[in-house]
């Protein structure tokens, strides 16, 4: 695996790190507003991403199908909703804000189960960044460099706020700074593993590049609908977590367009 490649998986994951490192510098826990801000210019990036660098090249690469060119990003963005409906139900996590845990009953503790949720909604980004630096490995022509450098850029975006989300309140709670820092900086790293694997996966892969593209928009899709809209929308009412949805959008529209 080339350097370019292992760089542009690492990306992501440089994301989370520096978001979880605001630990060491921010004395107080992110203000309710704050959060559902940061967490709905997530959702943003995360469905312009899934749009722009996912299900279009899927539509692109299947062209030949003619008016059945839909077919395998319609059939790809469904197995990526039940790979999550199927993984929520197997993995023991609690979401941030909850006292209710999901999943299979587990002597796990709180933080644990925090760790698990966001450990779940990533393994889709991990799979978007590695299935896209996959397909342009292997020359095809839908993916440039550029446009897969988009996409790790826009991601590590995104977990730039997921990383103080997750280490801020843990430090709230009582937690050692380097403690809750490494517990958020760990939530990302499930991400470079997914994506390392992909790649080295990607002589198997191409054939079904397309169905694999729109996967891992359905997976991302799922985290945002049945997770991060209800979080940037909880409590009292307020337009913050919309107005900051718009902006993670157009700012991951614009890096995959400019870009790509």
């Amino acid at each position: 695996m080339s350097f370019e490649i292992m760089r542009g998986l690492l990306i992501p994951f440089a994301g989370t790190t520096l978001g979880a490192a605001c630990v060491f510098f921010m004395k107080k826990t992110l203000h309710s507003g704050i959060q559902r801000a940061l967490t709905g210019f997530a959702a943003g990036v995360m469905v312009a991403a899934s749009i722009w660098s996912l299900i279009i090249p899927a539509i692109e690469q299947s062209e030949h199908l003619g008016k059945f060119a839909f077919m395998p990003a319609a059939v790809g963005f469904l197995m990526g909703i039940g790979f999550l409906l199927l993984l929520d139900e197997l993995v023991p996590h609690m979401h941030m804000n909850s006292e209710e845990a999901e999943g299979p009953k587990t002597s796990l503790s709180k933080t644990a189960m925090l760790l698990l949720a966001v450990t779940l909604h990533n393994i889709p980004e991990g799979m978007a960044v590695g299935v896209v630096f996959a397909g342009w490995k292997q020359g095809n022509t839908e993916i440039t460099a550029m446009g897969a450098l988009a996409l790790a850029i826009g991601i590590a975006i995104q977990n730039f706020p997921e990383g103080a989300i997750i280490s801020m309140p843990l430090k709230a709670e009582g937690m050692g700074k380097g403690k809750a820092f490494l517990c958020g900086a760990l939530s990302g790293a499930v991400e470079p593993v997914a994506a390392i694997l992909t790649v080295l996966a990607s002589g198997f892969i191409i054939p079904a590049l397309p169905y694999l593209l729109s996967l891992a928009a359905g997976a991302m899709m799922y985290v945002v609908v049945e997770e991060l809209v209800p979080e940037m929308a909880e409590g009292e009412h307020s337009n913050i977590g919309t107005v900051a949805f718009s902006v993670g959008f157009v700012v991951m529209m614009i890096l995959d367009v400019a870009l790509g």
